[in-house]
């Protein structure tokens, strides 16, 4: 079809746009390739529609009019499209507003003498007759090449000339329109769940679909209505000065609706659970930006590294009817939260670790010391030292957390006394400021150009924070000026941000001694605070197991049916053993798990009755066999991390084994030799040798 026609169907909605597809998430680069590709008569990939007369949700429209036969539903180009739509016609597609356009191309110009493309620049294209803005070269006035001829040309000849050639390149630019795109359609008689599923198969042609971006796919095939609903409650909180996007909703969803963290797990689920979960995660949201401010001294997203942080936190709620059971339970949690933040528990592995640490919420009623555990694993402590604050700046975790301490401390503006929690914690409201200011500092001494006296000069142990009006007054007064000042007219004031109160710091010729003090101070305060939190320690408890069987398999949580039953042929088969052994070793060698024996891939229960007819009926000497195998084929160093007991579920009796993770590397003794095997998100797989040395290094060395 030709670009002209495509545009055209998409201005009468004769092509319209699924609710279930993203937003507009082209780069204005993206944006100006796909036009010199056209230009160039390159292949720019086919087009993927489904024609049907019984259209799923559509984006921005509520009812298509009255039409005779079908619609044309884009499953994929809707990229390409709507940036032509927006180069060519000068408009947003009617299946977007203009708030769904983050990136708009539409400043994009030509060059009629040398066919180039480029975004407006002021200094190169103001006043320069050759340079066209591409969307009035197709709306507006039609452009007098011959005029700008004349204009440059040293006479009639050479403005002839240049006319023609100006021509040509500009025809150049419009016959865009008339460019054939190859074009395949989706047959009316397909059904949406296949129209879907053709949408994710043709996904990797065009710009790739996150994970993220493929699960609220598959939610709004069901509920049409989710983007929608997602995007709502997007605006509602960040009125609240909470910020939130379309990859963290949908992560927050799937983990109130399966337990999991990981987006596949939600791909399949029906539409009333999805309904269901939303107004569980829309009564979290709410509960927790009503908490956290008050509570935790978080009064924004810009106060934590990462949003995943809440993620846990909303598997906890979801499991615990929406609010923390008590006091106690909710302080365990924000020193948990703390220390994520603080040593940015989800910048790498980040759905490895989120997945793993809501198996953990999921598996314990009191989850938060066995999480600040695997921050501890991860990072070795969770105590700051006032050697963390050297050279860091307002870019890392503890800077944030700094800021927090202040409002905890009830920490107060220099000059105006005002409260910093009243800005809402939004680092649009307070401003940073440097005790000991920048110009003077790389006036007398440190050199603005060197890297490490910039981080010196920068660092955190040299901000404080002030509303803008108190720092854009300061100016370039020294704190051996201005501090007695304070604390004259606000005692207390400079303490509350941690100070080191003795006045001889405070002078020029002492700053190095004054950032290492008030490191010290804020290393203090900040453990202080932590250890304050947890004075009344949790009892760990293990959820029922019937719980943890409900919730499914997880990475570390797996069921197996038997130990040596063969089920499938009803005999013994002594070779499932290594099936059970390996998965105890990927346990010991990832983060730990539970082990599930006599409980079906489903949840079913079938229970140890033909696994214990093998050893007389006894579970004694059930257990004597697992012992004896681990010793054998995993080793004796690994026994005391694997804890074996039985319980009933639906008067059958299952076989439960913890795992803890193991100080060293664990190997399973196989037919071929030594195997090493690890978890993968709910699946235990073997690493070859050189995967094994590189996880070694990684996680041991």
């Amino acid at each position: 079809m030709k670009v002209s026609e495509l545009l055209d169907m998409i201005r009468k909605r004769d092509l319209v746009l699924p609710e279930f597809q993203r937003e507009y998430v082209w780069t204005k680069e993206q944006a100006k390739q796909l036009l010199i590709s056209l230009l160039r008569a390159y292949p720019v990939g086919a087009l993927l529609f489904w024609k049907t007369d019984k259209p799923p949700e559509l984006k921005n429209i509520k009812q298509l009019p009255e039409k005779l036969g079908t619609v044309q539903v884009i499953l994929d180009g809707q990229q390409r499209l709507t940036t032509l739509y927006m180069l060519i016609e000068g408009d947003i597609p009617p299946y977007y507003s203009l708030k769904d356009i983050h990136m708009d191309p539409r400043d994009l110009y030509y060059n009629i003498e040398t066919t180039e493309l480029q975004y407006y620049q002021a200094s190169k294209m103001q006043n320069n007759p050759l340079w066209h803005r591409v969307v009035d070269c197709f709306t507006g006035p039609e452009v007098n090449v011959f005029e700008i001829a004349r204009k440059l040309a040293s006479g009639d000849q050479q403005a002839f000339e240049m006319a023609q050639r100006y021509n040509k390149s500009l025809n150049r630019l419009l016959d865009i329109k008339k460019a054939d795109l190859p074009v395949q359609t989706v047959p009316s008689h397909a059904m949406l769940e296949e129209a879907i599923d053709i949408f994710d198969r043709v996904n990797s042609q065009g710009t790739k679909l996150t994970d993220a971006d493929l699960a609220l796919t598959h939610v709004t095939g069901k509920w049409p209505e989710a983007r929608r609903a997602l995007k709502s409650k997007i605006e509602e909180l960040s009125t609240k000065h909470f910020y939130f996007d379309l990859t963290f909703m949908t992560r927050a969803l799937t983990t109130v609706v399966t337990r999991h963290a990981l987006f596949e797990n939600i791909h399949s689920r029906p539409r009333d659970q999805l309904e269901t979960g939303w107004e569980t995660l829309n009564k979290i949201l709410d509960y927790l930006v009503s908490i956290l401010p008050k509570l935790a001294f978080i009064h924004s997203t810009e106060d934590v590294n990462s949003t995943n942080v809440f993620i846990p936190l909303v598997a906890y709620l979801a499991i615990n009817s929406g609010k923390f059971p008590s006091d106690k339970s909710l302080k365990h949690a924000i020193h948990w939260l703390y220390a994520a933040h603080t040593w940015a528990r989800y910048t790498a592995q980040t759905d490895q670790r989120l997945e793993h640490d809501v198996s953990l919420v999921v598996k314990g009623e009191n989850p938060w010391p066995s999480l600040v555990e695997q921050i501890i694993d991860q990072r070795g402590r969770i105590e700051v030292k006032a050697s963390d604050f050297e050279g860091r700046g307002a870019q890392h975790p503890l800077y944030r957390m700094v800021y927090i301490m202040a409002n905890a401390h009830s920490a107060i503006d220099w000059f105006n006394g005002m409260p910093l929690s009243t800005s809402h914690g939004s680092k649009y409201h307070i401003h940073s400021h440097h005790i000991f200011p920048q110009s003077v500092l790389y006036e007398n001494g440190y050199d603005s150009d060197n890297h490490l006296h910039r981080k010196i000069v920068n660092e955190i142990a040299n901000r404080a924070f002030l509303t803008a009006d108190s720092n854009i007054s300061l100016g370039n007064s020294l704190p051996e000026e201005y501090l007695p000042k304070v604390e004259k007219k606000f005692p207390g004031a400079l303490a509350r941000q941690f100070i080191p109160m003795e006045p001889e710091l405070w002078k020029l010729d002492r700053f190095s001694d004054f950032l290492a003090a008030r490191r010290e101070i804020m290393a203090l305060k900040l453990n202080e605070y932590m250890r304050s939190l947890i004075r009344e320690p949790l009892v760990t408890k293990q959820r029922p197991i019937t719980e943890l069987i409900r919730y499914g398999e997880g990475p570390s949580l797996e069921f197996k049916s038997t130990l040596q039953w063969d089920v499938v042929r009803n005999q013994a088969n002594k070779a499932l053993r290594h099936s059970v052994l390996k998965t105890l070793v990927a346990f010991l060698n990832t983060e730990g798990g539970t082990l599930l024996i006599g409980v079906e891939d489903n949840g079913d229960i079938l229970g140890l009755d033909r696994d214990l007819n093998l050893v007389g009926g006894s579970i004694d000497k059930f257990q004597q066999l697992l012992a004896s195998l681990i010793m054998e084929y995993i080793g004796a160093a690994a026994s005391p991390l694997v804890k074996v007991r039985f319980e009933d579920v639906e008067d059958k009796r299952i076989c439960v084994i913890d795992v803890d993770k193991a100080p060293e590397p664990v190997f399973l003794k196989g037919e071929r030799g030594k195997e090493f095997y690890i978890r993968v998100g709910t699946t235990t797989r073997i690493l070859d040798p050189e995967q094994t040395m590189a996880y070694i290094q990684t996680n041991w060395a």
